[in-house]
């Protein structure tokens, strides 16, 4: 068999290449490339599908997150909670304002920011709260919401690998329809926090054909903060009221997510149909723990915890079978250099790093080549009994 990757967008686009080849064309025949028409078409299509108020667009996931921090008035001196167990870019954003990562240790199950550790962290310099809707799993938003209101703390969600993931608490939890819970079942990541942020990399549920992020928020005034601030500072031109960014989507990337996210649902089904059937496939495997499959996650990865320090291994095994894996995240972003040192531990993230492993996943992955991964993932364990 070829080699499989981790990752492969060709059959999407050729899925959707006359309408894709024909909005770039279009783009290109305006002559209006930066913000535009597309962008504004395109936020106003995106905010009716999260449900939000206001969606800006701006150059990068990496961005949505510093503009939204900016909106807010994060900086120097204060605090921003989040998790240990994330791409670079959350605790990166927090550092880049100003502001002081405060690192709590995540749900062994979930990857996500474990909201029983969250109180102890907080202290009169908090002003946030970043949970990360790792994987595409929505993180335990009412729990952490019930915390934001209580210390008057804001949220700013990390949605970048989460584009159209619901959140859905666990039905014991909202048999209380006035329950925090319960007012919150079944939105949409991103429209849940006071502020989301997400990636539109080519790699994302949602991805552009380059760079691309969003900030989402149902406040007027941030959303006019987060406006200004990815133009320079300035809401008239040459009009330069702070500090700010040129961060703007440009209009070709525009119009490609706005032809692809009519087809979101589609491919984020296709998605949890492919970790469906690599649980059911790697079931009863004594020493690899699969994924759980909760209500409103999207799969943008597949990771699976490999015990025993047997994760290096297997990795090698499947590369020498020709399939592709990848380890997110090895190095807890508490343990990166910038940041080593300086903060307690988080064992459960540290954990994780050194058990997780990603296999290949995209909506048109097909059952017989998720059979033959699991097969030669039984093949390693096998032989390594």
């Amino acid at each position: 068999m070829d080699t499989i990757p981790i990752l492969d967008l060709k059959a999407q686009y050729q899925s959707l290449q006359p309408e894709i080849d024909r909005a770039i064309a279009q783009v290109l025949a305006s002559g209006q490339f930066i913000l535009g028409p597309e962008v504004h078409a395109f936020e106003a299509e995106v905010a009716a599908y999260l449900g939000v108020r206001h969606a800006v667009a701006v150059n990068s996931g990496t961005d949505a997150l510093v503009i939204a921090l900016r909106s807010l008035g994060i900086g120097s001196g204060d605090e921003v909670i989040t998790t240990p167990f994330s791409f670079f870019a959350t605790a990166e954003s927090i550092s880049l304002v100003g502001a002081r990562p405060v690192f709590v240790d995540v749900n062994l199950r979930s990857f996500n920011l474990n909201p029983a550790n969250i109180t102890a962290a907080i202290t009169p310099r908090t002003k946030a709260i970043m949970p990360v809707h790792l994987f595409g799993r929505p993180a335990a938003m009412g729990e952490i919401h019930e915390l934001a209101q209580t210390y008057k703390l804001a949220i700013i969600e990390d949605c970048a690998q989460s584009f159209g993931a619901r959140y859905c608490p666990p039905c014991d939890q909202c048999q209380c329809a006035e329950s925090t819970q319960a007012l919150l079942a079944n939105r949409l990541t991103g429209a849940i926090g006071t502020m989301g942020a997400f990636s539109f990399f080519p790699t994302k549920n949602l991805g552009a054909y380059g760079d691309g992020g969003l900030i989402t928020t149902n406040d007027d005034e941030l959303a006019a903060q987060a406006r200004m601030l990815r133009v320079h500072g300035s809401r008239q031109r040459y009009h330069h009221e702070t500090l700010g960014y040129n961060s703007r989507l440009d209009s070709v990337q525009a119009a490609i997510l706005r032809v692809k996210l009519p087809h979101i649902d589609r491919w984020n089904q296709e998605r949890r149909r492919v970790a469906a059937t690599y649980n059911r496939e790697l079931a009863g495997i004594e020493g690899l723990v699969t994924p759980e499959i909760v209500p409103g996650h999207v799969f943008h990865q597949y990771t699976v915890r490999v015990l025993h320090g047997d994760r290096d291994r297997l990795a090698a095994f499947l590369k020498a079978a020709g399939i592709s894996s990848m380890i997110y995240y090895p190095i807890p972003q508490d343990h990166c250099p910038m940041y080593k040192g300086q903060y307690p531990p988080n064992p459960v993230s540290d954990r994780l790093a050194g058990e997780v492993l990603s296999l290949p996943i995209w909506p048109e992955l097909s059952d017989a080549t998720i059979a033959h991964i699991a097969a030669t993932i039984r093949e390693f364990f096998a032989a390594s009994r």
